[in-house]
């Protein structure tokens, strides 16, 4: 079956060597170049969202760099879907796949993984574990301590597959735990609301305590930039999701986030307590107050977006401290609210990645998107990638590190969608975040924590000033470190690719939210408990008696 037939209502295709064509000359590839790979193109197809894929945000010029540097012409491809993994299982299924593809992977929980997995102990993806030990960025990923257990255990470097690499992991930090650019999610409420009420934002760590708020946020009778009621509580910045931010006292997990935890010694997943009838209840009487977005879990990015740029949620339930929408601390950061322990300390894994990419069986000459991924991740195509071109984006200072150009930072900060044209990372177009997005460590490599510092000044950027009013280093001096694995990363070794299990937990998250719309609290207590019935059935007990086998012998697991 062929993949553009499948989904051929939602695939992007942006193909960048032709559009620039027209727009800038490119220059052909000079084999004397020291960074010469090969004069071809290197398709690449992208299972995440639009504004994450970033299919359509590299300037002419800087493709033009990057064909005169290594002779390589990048064509990006996306196929928008509601769900990345559906998606994905589709792409695969095809068979029909360009020279890598890209996809979200937190880490070997999430269900794309076994997806992966599957495909690459079929065949369908290429070993390429000899081309990485050769890059200068990637062959630190064979270095012992470099990449956290997780990622080099399950998913790079399995037992099963006897040296072969068949997945690459993004989104490694250089150093253990490190705060990067110390960037704050979670919820955020309207800075001038919160200074009317008279409350400090941090001090709501319960679901009663925003409850409250939610309440005097309607009673206010605030209103948005367009003169409308305001929402007393919107998604996040990025859609409707269901994240545990707004109610983490009410989801039976730890900063995991697989809804495992630990009940005394014995391992628990939620649908073993009555936590998913406490937030079911709690939702439900939210949204029927009209103090929650009816739309708050479905509502599309653009609209999402667009209402808290426009002040429609007093509260959004999860955004972060480099957002374009904070503006000058036009929100400031709620919470954290508790886990349902009691506690809401810093929680932080040993290293973390982020999404992932593969090189399929079908491309020819592996070796050379091996070789450009390792270029783009380097010294000069991160540069590239993060800051643009030299004398156009930045200059250098003494030290050799790049300082963006004034005007640019003054555009990203007034007019976001003008400045993304420019086509590198300050300015949010994402077009390398496939291959170049690893081995992090900004201050080192950079001089600074995130695009545009120098420039903004400590005193004018809100990010610093959210990083103060959260009490960031406070909280991280007093961090804890995890270096284990998380709960659904053993389901393979439990279960193998036939059980139900994965498939009965994904189906849980569904259908709580169903719980949530539900018509009313009889037929939501009907949801749960099939829901609850469907995982005892594919040996959801036995999994968690599987666990606390696992901690006996010595494993750490990251709830």
């Amino acid at each position: 079956m062929n993949l553009k037939n499948l989904v051929k209502k939602s695939l992007t295709v942006v193909t960048l060597a032709s559009t620039f064509l027209s727009a800038a000359p490119i220059a052909q590839a000079e084999e004397k170049s020291d960074a010469f790979i090969a004069d071809r193109e290197i398709t690449g197809l992208v299972f995440q969202s639009a504004g994450d894929a970033g299919v359509d945000t590299m300037s002419p010029e800087i493709a033009a760099y990057i064909k005169e540097r290594t002779g390589i012409t990048l064509k990006l491809e996306t196929v928008t879907s509601e769900d990345s993994a559906q998606a994905l299982a589709a792409g695969l299924a095809s068979g029909d796949l360009p020279d890598f593809i890209a996809f979200y992977l937190n880490h070997s929980g999430r269900p794309e993984f076994p997806l992966l997995l599957q495909a690459a102990n079929q065949g369908m993806f290429h070993d390429i574990a000899p081309y990485l030990k050769e890059g200068k960025v990637y062959g630190k990923y064979f270095e012992e301590g470099y990449l956290p257990r997780d990622t080099k255990e399950n998913i790079m470097m399995r037992e099963d597959q006897e040296g072969a690499t068949y997945l690459v992991h993004m989104a490694i930090n250089q150093e253990p735990a490190d705060p990067g650019s110390k960037q704050i999610g979670g919820p955020y409420i309207r800075r001038d609301i919160a200074e009317e009420l008279g409350i400090n934002p941090q001090e709501i760590n319960t679901t009663e305590q925003l409850r409250d708020l939610l309440n005097q946020i309607k009673e206010g009778g605030f209103t948005d930039d367009n003169g409308n009621p305001v929402t007393p509580l919107g998604p996040t910045v990025w859609g409707g999701s269901d994240r545990p931010f707004i109610y983490n006292d009410l989801v039976w997990q730890g900063e995991g986030g697989e809804k495992f935890w630990k009940d005394g010694d014995q391992v628990k997943h939620e649908s073993m307590t009555d936590y998913a009838e406490k937030r079911v209840a709690y939702v439900r009487e939210l949204l029927a107050e009209g103090l929650m977005h009816p739309e708050f879990y479905t509502m599309e990015e653009t609209r999402a977006a667009e209402g808290i740029v426009n002040g429609s949620f007093a509260i959004t339930s999860d955004m972060h401290s480099y957002r374009p929408e904070v503006g000058d601390l036009k929100y400031v950061p709620l919470g954290p609210i508790n886990r349902v322990d009691g506690t809401n300390n810093m929680v932080m894994s040993y290293k973390s990645g982020y999404a992932g990419w593969a090189v399929p069986a079908t491309t020819e000459n592996p070796e050379e998107v091996v070789k450009f991924a390792d270029w783009l991740a380097g010294p000069e195509g991160k540069l590239l990638y993060f800051y643009g071109l030299e004398g156009v984006h930045y200059d250098l200072d003494e030290d050799g590190f790049p300082v963006a150009k004034e005007e640019l930072v003054k555009l990203q900060d007034e007019n976001p969608d003008e400045a993304i044209k420019e086509g590198f990372r300050g300015v949010r177009a994402f077009w390398g975040e496939h291959l170049a997005f690893t081995d992090i460590n900004n201050l080192a490599q950079f001089g600074e924590a995130s695009w545009g510092e120098k420039v903004r000044g400590e005193d004018n950027s809100a990010a610093k000033k959210i990083i103060e009013l959260y009490d960031y280093d406070k909280r991280y001096e007093e961090k804890e470190v995890i270096d284990g694995l998380y709960a659904r990363a053993y389901l393979y070794e439990f279960e193998g690719e036939d059980g139900d299990l994965n498939q009965a937990l994904d189906a849980w998250n569904e259908d709580v939210i169903k719980a949530y719309y539900a018509t009313s609290e009889e037929e939501a207590q009907k949801i749960l408990d099939a829901s609850r019935q469907d995982l005892i059935d594919a040996g959801i007990e036995d999994f968690c008696k599987f666990l606390e086998e696992k901690e006996a012998n010595g494993d750490v697991i990251f709830y």
